[in-house]
């Protein structure tokens, strides 16, 4: 399935040290054909990391995109009554995400975008990065992989020995993730090596 024309949401939360594949991925997404908005939690908008500057990465976007993110739950609120998106992505999608995701909370412009893209029954692909996926998480992640419409980049531990609860995506999964997940298809196997 060619991305040409296809109109997808490209959602930040917090992982900061993840942003580096992240803005890899939303490149080859725009390169494809896409059109892409993007939308910023509160953390990616507020919080500087030693990754990067909040504003650095929002000015970024927009230079990738050629459109000024989401940054509020009212501008998120639009997504769904306009059937705005085909597909959308959280990316990283933090272990905070995914809880209140799997629980129904829509506190942030990332979530409000969410509910209201699924709504459509349109398909939302989760590209995780979790400290504590397989510990306190493991639950909400279990309940989103059976919920109709959600896709799952194919995620593994990122490091078995220091941090035995941390799950992280494939992020160069990303692209062929979001084409299974047009056709109504999970890639598999999620449970990458």
């Amino acid at each position: 399935m060619e991305l040409i024309g296809k109109n997808i949401g490209v959602a930040f939360t917090g992982s900061f040290c993840t942003y580096k594949k992240s803005f890899v991925e939303l490149e080859k997404l725009v390169e494809a054909g896409a059109q892409v908005q993007t939308i910023f939690s509160d953390a990616a908008q507020k919080i500087d990391s030693r990754f990067g500057e909040a504003d650095g990465f929002i000015q970024r976007a927009e230079e990738i995109t050629g459109k000024k993110p989401f940054r509020t739950i009212k501008e998120s609120e639009t997504v769904g009554p306009s059937a705005m998106f085909d597909l959308m992505v959280i990316m990283p999608c933090t272990g905070n995400t995914i809880a209140k995701l799997a629980n129904g909370i829509t506190d942030s412009p990332v979530l409000m975008a969410a509910k209201a893209h699924l709504r459509n029954e349109r398909p939302l692909v989760l590209c995780m990065a979790s400290n504590d996926a397989l510990g306190m998480n493991m639950k909400n992640i279990g309940l989103l992989m059976n919920v109709k419409n959600i896709y799952f980049v194919p995620f593994s531990q990122d490091d078995p020995v220091k941090k035995p609860n941390s799950l992280v995506a494939h992020f160069e999964l990303l692209t062929e993730t979001v084409k299974f997940a047009l056709a109504g298809k999970q890639l598999q196997p999620v449970l990458a090596v």
